[in-house]
């Protein structure tokens, strides 16, 4: 019988525990914050953003929120940056992309300081994860380890693959599968025979973006399916990567959209907050 695998309560397990270590630094002297840059009025940022703010407050984290024109300046963006590295109050810092066209995202983001890029999307904190390094991990690809893991499963052994190559998801997912012994395959849009190489995967990580790429001829008989991928289809209803309502019945455990990896982006940004602080 296929295990659904269910993020927001796996989320919810990992923010309680969130919570009780947030209350022992609070009694300790010490509040762990996270500041939020929001530059325009992108809706989809904006409830980013929100859900966010939702997550900290849980949690017991404090949130600032710095919410900018539209026609915010590199110059000014840059300037909140750096002060932000300077408040040693700041454990966090998170700049919502997408950034209005003007502004250079990669400049922007690699002025945030190692010690609270949170994201874990500096080349530092890549670079880290690449080398078995301590640093922070992304969060989408955290969350998935966390997914697996909590729900039961053993990565150690396993044939991974990763469908899916962006510098933030497919890369560091292909580190982390690698750090817990799997052994990893990623795919991507130039792939050859794609189908052959999924169906190997014991363990199949879809982070392609295009919507209901993977379907049951690309998996493997009791897989375990991860779907990273969120779109709004014709129909208006979100869907992923993956084919659920296809491949549901030939997977050991499967992923959802939405209520799946979804959630548990947030909860490891959380996770990645409260470590900034206790370091």
């Amino acid at each position: 019988m296929t295990v659904l695998i269910d993020g927001k309560a796996i989320s919810n397990q990992i923010k309680n525990e969130l919570k009780e270590q947030t209350a022992d630094l609070k009694a300790r002297g010490i509040t762990p914050c996270l500041a939020v840059i929001l530059v325009g009025k992108d809706p989809a940022s904006a409830v980013y953003v929100r859900n966010k703010k939702k997550a900290c407050e849980y949690v017991g984290i404090e949130s600032r929120s710095y919410e900018l024109d539209e026609e915010t300046t590199e110059e000014k963006l840059e300037a909140l940056i750096r002060s932000l590295n300077a408040d040693d109050t700041v454990h966090g810092i998170l700049v919502q992309l997408p950034l209005p066209k003007h502004l250079n995202e990669e400049k922007i983001t690699g002025m945030i300081s190692p010690k609270k890029d949170v994201d874990g999307f500096l080349p530092e904190s890549i670079g880290a994860l690449c080398l078995g390094k301590e640093g922070f991990r992304s969060c989408t690809p955290e969350g998935v380890i966390e997914l697996i893991k909590r729900s039961g499963f053993d990565i150690e052994g396993k044939e991974c693959v990763v469908v899916g190559r962006s510098n933030n998801v497919g890369k560091p997912m292909a580190f982390l599968l690698l750090q817990e012994n799997g052994t990893v395959t990623i795919a991507h849009s130039r792939t050859k025979n794609l189908k052959e190489i999924t169906r190997r995967a014991d363990i199949l990580v879809a982070a392609a973006g295009k919507p209901r790429l993977i379907t049951e001829e690309y998996v493997k008989e009791g897989a375990i399916v991860i779907d990273v991928g969120i779109h709004r289809g014709e129909d208006g209803k979100l869907c992923g990567d993956v084919d659920f309502d296809r491949v549901k019945e030939k997977t050991a455990a499967i992923t959802p959209v939405p209520g799946g990896v979804g959630p548990m982006t947030v909860a490891m940004l959380m996770y990645n907050c409260v470590e900034a602080a206790r370091k």
